[in-house]
C-alpha cells in the first residue's frame, strides 16, 4: 500500500468521532476498549482517555520496506512479512525441552523461527497465515532453511489492518499479559484519529515559538504515527521534533512547579540568626583533624543562609567520608545556641540510630541533650520534644507525625532526601516557625539530576575528602578464589589492622541462594580461629548493635560480620579491608558507600567484591565501574547510565512529577532550555488567571502540592 493511501486513511475523521469526550473519560467508554480492555490498561497506568494518548512507543520498526527473505543479512535485526508454510512443537530428547518451530515463506526462501519452553504458540499459527516477524537473523549450515530467528518478534496480519502494522514506520508499546504490542497499537491508532481535539496547547506562545516546539497535537499524533519524520535510528533515540517537544513540556512542567516553590522561600519569612559561635568553637577545637576547604567553604554558605532573615532551602552532597556529619553538627549548634531546637531525619531506623550513636556523645559533651525518636520511642521522648529539654532530635518520618510537638524547631535536617520528597520536606517545615531546611546526601548526584530533583534549592557540594585519604584497592573475586580471598584477610589480620565482612541477608533465604550474615559469621569463626569476630545485623537491639560496633571501634573485635547497617555512620581507621559477599546483588551507590567504611586510616586499604555468576549486564558494569574508579560522582554518573533516571532515586516516591518521554542525560540541552524558561516566567510574576490552561496542567502533574498558583 503506498504512503499516500496510508496518508488518507490518517487523516480520515472515522464515523466513530465523539465530540463530547473529555481528557478524564474513563478509558473503558474509549471506541474498541470496553471494560475486559480496560482493566488490562490499567496495569499499564491508562485509566483515562489522556493517559490513553499520553502512553507512548518505547521503540518503532520500519515496515515500509519489509525486506525479503533471500535479502536478510545474518547478524542484523531485520524484519520480514512471509506466510506461514508449518508450526510444530519438538520435545529434545535429552533434557525434554520443548522448542515451538516456525517455517515461512515469501516465494524467494524459508526462514524458521525457534521460541524456547512456549509451546502454547502453537495454536496462534495456521498455514498460509501472514505474519510479520523482526529479529536478529543467525545462519544454521545443518538447516535446508539457511536464515533462522530466535525468539523474533511477532505479529500475525489480517488484510483489514495491513495499513496499520505494515507499509509505514510502526509504533511498538510496550504491553500486559492479556493484550499484545499489535491490539494496543489498533487501539492507539483509533484514539489519535477519533479523539486529537481534547488535546490543548498550553504553553505560552512566546515560548514556542523561541524554542521552535511544534504544536502539541501534531507532536502527540507523530509520535504515535510517524508520518513527516522517517528517520528510524532518530525516533528510535527518542530525539524528533515530536520527541523533543513533548520533552520539553515534561521538564517545563517540572521546572516550573519547581521555580515556585524556590520563589516562595524568597516571599517568607525566615528565622534570622545570630552568629554567636561559643558552642560551634568549642566543638570545633574538640575535633583532632583540620577541617577541609570544601568543609569550611560550605559552612559559610550556611551561615549566610542562616543569618538572613528568609528560610535557608540548602542541599549538600559529596563523596563517602567528605564530613557531611561535622557541617551538619555545626548547623544544629548555630540553632540551639540561638534558643532553637534541631532535628535530623534519616529514612530508616538503623542510619537514624547511627547518625544518633555519632552525635550524642559529642553534643552531650557539650551539655547538650540529644534525643532518638522512632515509630518505636514511648512518651518521654515526646515530652522533651515538646518541652523544649531535648535540643537536638535525631529520628526518622515519626517525626512529622501529628503527635510530635516541638517547642521552637530553627532547623531541620534531612538525610539522604531522594528517599524523602518534597511532601515530607513541607511537612518537616511545618512542625516549627518557618525553620531553615538542610538536606544531605552520600549520593554524589550527576548535575543533570540535581537540576532535576533539586531545582528549588541551593546546592554545595563538598568536593574534597579529608587529608590523608588513600584510594581503596577495589577488585572482583569469583567462588573459585576463596583461598587468595582468606590470605588477603589474614595478611591484614596480621599486620594489626581489623576486616568488614557484608552481607546481603541477615538469615538464610530460601528463595535467594545468597550467603547470610549469621552463616557467615559462624563460617569465620572456624576460618579465623584465633580472631575476635562481632556480628551486627538489622534485626538486633539498637543497644547490642552499639555495643559491638563500640568494640570493633576500641580494636576488641578483629572482624566484623555485618549486613548493610554498617554503610553508614561507623568510622574505623584501623579497619583497611572489606569483603562484600554477593557484591553482584548490590546497586552501584550501595556498593561505593560501603566500600566507603574502608580507606580511613594511614594504611593502604582494600574492598573485595565476590561475585557469584551468573549475572546480568548490568552487573557486570556496576562490578566494572567499582573496580574502575573510586570517585563518587563517576560512579553516580556511570549508576544513573545503568538503570537510567526514572529509578535512580525512585522519583515516583520523590513528590516531584514522573518523567514519561524525558531523559535527563539524552535530553540534557532540552532540560537546560526548559529550566530557563520557567525560571524566567516565574521571575516576570506572571497571573495565572491569564493562563488558564497552563495552570490547570501544572496543578495536575504536580498533584496540589504547589499552593502558590492562584487561579
Amino acid at each position: 500500500m503506498s504512503m499516500e493511501k496510508v496518508k488518507n486513511l490518517t487523516h480520515k475523521k472515522p464515523s466513530g468521532y465523539s465530540p463530547q469526550a473529555t481528557k478524564d473519560t474513563p478509558v473503558q467508554y474509549v471506541k474498541g476498549v470496553g471494560p475486559a480492555r480496560a482493566r488490562l490498561l490499567e496495569r499499564l497506568g491508562i485509566g483515562t482517555l489522556e493517559e490513553m494518548l499520553f502512553y507512548f512507543p518505547w521503540r518503532y520498526e520500519d515496515r515500509r520496506d519489509l525486506k525479503k527473505i533471500s535479502d536478510l543479512r545474518y547478524g542484523n535485526i531485520e524484519t520480514t512479512m512471509c506466510e506461514v508454510v508449518s508450526a510444530e512443537v519438538i520435545t529434545t530428547p535429552k533434557k525434554r525441552m520443548k522448542i515451538f518451530e516456525l517455517t515461512v515463506t515469501d516465494k524467494t526462501g524459508f526462514l524458521k523461527s525457534k521460541w524456547f519452553n512456549q509451546p502454547y504458540l502453537e495454536r496462534y499459527f495456521k498455514r498460509g497465515q501472514k505474519v510479520i516477524l523482526s529479529g536478529a537473523v543467525k545462519g544454521n549450515p545443518y538447516s535446508m532453511t539457511g536464515a533462522e530467528m530466535e525468539n523474533p518478534d511477532f505479529e500475525l496480519v489480517g488484510e483489514e489492518d495491513t495499513f496499520i502494522h505494515t507499509s509505514r514506520i510502526v509504533p511498538v508499546y510496550k504491553a500486559t499479559e492479556g493484550i499484545s504490542p499489535k491490539q494496543i497499537r489498533t487501539l492507539m491508532f483509533s484514539a489519535v484519529n477519533n479523539y486529537l481535539s481534547i488535546i490543548d496547547d498550553y504553553l505560552p506562545e512566546d515560548i514556542l515559538k523561541r524554542n521552535g516546539l511544534e504544536p502539541l497535537r501534531r507532536a502527540v499524533k507523530e509520535t504515535h504515527f510517524p508520518e513527516e519524520f522517517s528517520d528510524i535510528n532518530v525516533l528510535n533515540r527518542a530525539s524528533s521534533p515530536a520527541h523533543k517537544r513533548l520533552a520539553f513540556d515534561e521538564f517545563f512542567l517540572l521546572e516550573l512547579g519547581l521555580a515556585l516553590l524556590k520563589k516562595r522561600e524568597t516571599l517568607e519569612k525566615g528565622i534570622s540568626f545570630e552568629d554567636k559561635g561559643v558552642l560551634v568553637n568549642r566543638f570545633l577545637k574538640s575535633l583532632p583533624f583540620e577541617l577541609t576547604g570544601a568543609q569550611k567553604r560550605t559552612i559559610d554558605r550556611i551561615k549566610d543562609d542562616m543569618l538572613r532573615p528568609l528560610p535557608m532551602n540548602r542541599l549538600v552532597h559529596g563523596d563517602v567520608g567528605c564530613g557531611k556529619t561535622v557541617v551538619a553538627l555545626v548547623s544544629m549548634l548555630i540553632a540551639v545556641e540561638n534558643g532553637y531546637q534541631a532535628c535530623l531525619m534519616a529514612p530508616t531506623e538503623i542510619l537514624a540510630e547511627q547518625h544518633f550513636i555519632n552525635i550524642h556523645g559529642v553534643v552531650e559533651a557539650l551539655g547538650l541533650n540529644a534525643v532518638l525518636l522512632t515509630s518505636g520511642s514511648k512518651g518521654k521522648s515526646l515530652d522533651d520534644i515538646s518541652q523544649g529539654s531535648a535540643q537536638i532530635i535525631i529520628g526518622t518520618h515519626a517525626l512529622i507525625q501529628e503527635q510530635v510537638k516541638f517547642k521552637n524547631l530553627g532547623l531541620a535536617i534531612i538525610d539522604e532526601q531522594h528517599r524523602f520528597g518534597v511532601v515530607q520536606r513541607a511537612d518537616l517545615r511545618s512542625k516549627g516557625p518557618n525553620p531553615d531546611i538542610l538536606i544531605m546526601t552520600a549520593t554524589p548526584i550527576p548535575r543533570t539530576l540535581a537540576l532535576t530533583l533539586y531545582g528549588d534549592l541551593d546546592i554545595s557540594i563538598i568536593d574534597e575528602l579529608p587529608a590523608g585519604r588513600k584510594p581503596v584497592i577495589t577488585k572482583v573475586f569469583f567462588p573459585n578464589q576463596k583461598d587468595r580471598i582468606y590470605s588477603l584477610i589474614k595478611d591484614e589480620l596480621a599486620k594489626g589492622r581489623q576486616v568488614y565482612i557484608v552481607y546481603p541477608l541477615i538469615e538464610e533465604s530460601e528463595k535467594l541462594d545468597l550467603k547470610s550474615a549469621i552463616e557467615g559469621y559462624e563460617a569465620f569463626r572456624k576460618i579465623c580461629p584465633e580472631n575476635k569476630i562481632g556480628l551486627v545485623h538489622g534485626k538486633m537491639h539498637r543497644d547490642e548493635r552499639e555495643t559491638v560496633m563500640a568494640q570493633f571501634k576500641s580494636g576488641n573485635i578483629d572482624i566484623l560480620v555485618a549486613t548493610t547497617v554498617i554503610e553508614v555512620g561507623i568510622d574505623v581507621p584501623n579497619a583497611s579491608l572489606m569483603l562484600i559477599v554477593h557484591a553482584e546483588r548490590f546497586g552501584l551507590a550501595q556498593l561505593h558507600q560501603l566500600r566507603g567504611r574502608t580507606g580511613r586510616g594511614a594504611h593502604d586499604s582494600y574492598c573485595l567484591l565476590m561475585a557469584y555468576p551468573p549475572f546480568s549486564e548490568e552487573a557486570k558494569r556496576r562490578l566494572k565501574a567499582m573496580e574502575s574508579t573510586g570517585d563518587g560522582f563517576k560512579i553516580a554518573e556511570e549508576d544513573l547510565a545503568i538503570r537510567g533516571p526514572g529509578d535512580f532515586f525512585g522519583t515516583r516516591q520523590s513528590g516531584i512529577p514522573d518523567l514519561k518521554i524525558a531523559d535527563i542525560i539524552r535530553d540534557i540541552n532540552v532540560l537546560e532550555n526548559a529550566r530557563k524558561e520557567a525560571f524566567a516566567f516565574i521571575d516576570t510574576g506572571p497571573d495565572f488567571n491569564k493562563y488558564p490552561l497552563l495552570s490547570k496542567t501544572l496543578k495536575k502533574k504536580w498533584m496540589g502540592r504547589l499552593e502558590l498558583i492562584r487561579s
